[in-house]
């Protein structure tokens, strides 16, 4: 029992030494890149991106998982010669239907799979709780817009709504849920389109769950926590312009200006100490959620980072993960 504060204390030296060690590496980017004309610090985030998502992709959550079966691939969409693609997880005992969790990864929009091993855990751990899930890739903002990266998400929650009857999905109990920027387009999807009524769209979708999401694409430019380099890089390549040049569109495409008394159910998960998402871009979501009285919920964790979930197995990590399948699950409305 000694050991606990002693480790507590330990793993906030380790945070703030992290946090420390960055800013200092960014200072020095920054001011090479002054006297470079920007080459450096261009080179230096793409660098950073390849090494901080190798790391990422390698990890899973705490929480191991047996009670499933798959992945099962399928061809949601074909464009030119990419296909795009979908995995789906089952719960190892079989229905004639399973309720769903659509699942959207991370990476800035311009990067990341549907099949890395940190989705996968994610994708298990659901599916052995007892919901389908499925995993969806969609085209990167390096070489596309936003629009073409909302179209592939839309078009692949077509796909299952479609073929739910032969895949063996309850297209009328739907949870939206995604990961950094995968939960940008959850949130997006549903905001938007319960702002404009579109009850098609909307159709079996119980709620959204977004994991450290930019709510309001903003943020990643103003707040005074946000200090990451990639994060601008992602979201100025992705939307093709910077937020003082095309301001309506960054309003646009965040989900934080689409919140109406429409908006289904809600869950944010996020660390207080995030430093490629501002931890303050949630707060102002569940702050007009309420507001605007959604059934809402905020995770928080107290001491986590940006994708808190994979490398830390604390007790508030474990209960996090926990209390999201229960929110779940609470959504979910079982046929009698």
């Amino acid at each position: 029992m000694k050991n606990k504060p002693n480790k507590r204390k330990f793993l906030v030296f380790a945070l703030k030494s992290r946090r420390l060690f960055r800013r200092i590496y960014m200072a020095v980017l920054l001011f090479f890149s002054i006297i470079s004309g920007g080459a450096v610090i261009f080179y230096a985030t793409i660098i950073y991106a390849v090494v901080f998502f190798a790391r990422l992709f390698t990890r899973k959550i705490p929480l191991d998982a047996k009670d499933f079966i798959g992945p099962y691939t399928y061809t949601f969409k074909i464009i030119k010669k990419d296909n795009l693609k979908l995995d789906i997880y089952y719960p190892k005992h079989k229905k004639q239907k399973h309720p769903v969790v659509f699942f959207s990864h991370g990476g800035g929009w311009i990067s990341g799979f549907r099949n890395q091993p940190n989705n996968v855990s994610w994708c298990r751990y659901l599916a052995s709780k007892g919901f389908a899930t499925v995993s969806i890739d969609y085209r990167y903002g390096i070489k596309n817009e936003m629009k073409d990266i909302l179209n592939d998400y839309s078009d692949a929650l077509k796909y299952i709504k479609k073929h739910a009857l032969e895949l063996r999905l309850d297209k009328n109990n739907i949870i939206l849920m995604g990961l950094s920027a995968g939960g940008h387009l959850a949130l997006l999807y549903s905001s938007y389109n319960t702002f404009i009524k579109d009850k098609d769209k909307m159709k079996g979708i119980k709620g959204v769950v977004s994991y450290y999401t930019p709510s309001d694409l903003n943020d990643i430019f103003t707040d005074e926590d946000s200090k990451s380099s990639f994060a601008k890089f992602a979201v100025k390549t992705t939307l093709k312009g910077n937020p003082d040049e095309i301001f309506g569109q960054y309003n646009y495409y965040s989900p934080y200006f689409w919140i109406s008394e429409r908006m289904i159910p809600t869950l944010l998960v996020h660390g207080k100490n995030d430093d490629i998402v501002p931890f303050n871009s949630s707060v102002k979501l569940i702050k007009k959620l309420k507001e605007s009285k959604i059934e809402s919920d905020f995770f928080v964790h107290n001491t986590g980072g940006h994708t808190f979930e994979f490398y830390m197995n604390d007790i508030q990590t474990i209960k996090i993960i926990d209390k999201t399948r229960r929110f779940i699950k609470g959504l979910i409305k079982y046929e009698n």
